[in-house]
């Protein structure tokens, strides 16, 4: 139900529009150099336009997408730009062929279906679980689901391991709500 809540919402341009601008207030609001995000599958939000806008106002910044080196282990991220060279990799999702590693200030996370807590439903693969748990460094990034607002639901059934995320945006709203 919530995938093909989301895939009915995906494809609708002005929803789509109005996710962009979130995910660019968003970048605004935590003023971060680094972001990693994910390469978009069937209903979810393509968010390529919006970081590449984003790294063509600076260039000190840097994005990077998910590469799964196996199964089972945490995500690395890769640099990538508009222009970079993609090969297809695990779950045939295209990775940058770029070989770069690097360690995103802030990660943007797919949503099949999150509640008003922050929590949300992912594909049940743990990868950002793995990858959040072992991530390298002292410093978590700031984590940020990306939704459409009709996949939103009153309450996720949640495990020991869950951890909300910072922020969701959707096309309507940020979750959880900032207090009044």
């Amino acid at each position: 139900m919530l995938l093909e809540a989301r895939l009915q919402a995906a494809s609708e341009p002005a929803r789509n529009t109005a996710l962009g601008r979130r995910v660019l207030d968003a970048l605004k609001r935590y003023d971060v150099r680094s972001v990693g995000f994910y390469w978009p599958l069937a209903g979810e939000f393509d968010a390529r336009g919006a970081i590449a806008l984003w790294l063509a106002a600076d260039a000190q910044r840097e994005a990077a997408l998910p590469v799964v080196r196996e199964r089972g282990v945490p995500l690395e991220f890769h640099a990538w730009t508009p222009d970079t060279p993609m090969r297809i990799g695990h779950h045939k999702i295209a990775e940058p062929a770029s070989g770069r590693v690097t360690i995103p200030e802030l990660l943007f996370v797919p949503c099949v279906g999150f509640d008003a807590d922050g929590f949300r439903l992912g594909y049940g693969g743990g990868y950002y679980d793995r990858t959040l748990a072992a991530w390298p460094g002292a410093a978590q990034p700031v984590t940020v689901g990306i939704a459409y607002e009709a996949c939103r639901t009153q309450a996720l059934q949640r495990e020991a391991h869950d951890m909300p995320l910072d922020l969701i945006v959707t096309e309507a709203a940020l979750y959880p709500q900032p207090a009044a």
